[in-house]
């Protein structure tokens, strides 16, 4: 099963269920940049406007990384996302 996933710069992709976005975001023009890709940096903060019940929840870590960076609840790190539905995302950057 495939889901999809907007951007609000206007680009869209699928993923498989269960496929981590930093996978599929590794091309040149990548609507996402990332740094470490571990969840410890934040370069790939991302808001999530539609499908936060689609995606997977918030670890110990990541939730600290975000405490740092964003006040905002509806925020994740692509890096750490799969999908498990469609959603709509705004990259941040850090």
């Amino acid at each position: 099963m495939e889901h999809r996933v907007d951007f609000s710069n206007g680009q869209s992709l699928c993923l498989k269920e269960g496929q981590y976005l930093s996978e599929v975001l590794t091309v040149i023009n990548s609507p996402v940049l990332f740094g470490c890709r571990t969840g410890i940096c934040a370069t790939c903060l991302v808001k999530v406007h539609e499908g936060m019940e689609n995606l997977p929840p918030l670890t110990e870590d990541e939730a600290e990384v975000l405490e740092i960076y964003t006040d905002q609840s509806n925020c994740r790190l692509a890096c750490q996302l799969y999908l498990k539905g469609n959603v709509k995302l705004e990259y941040l950057g850090h």
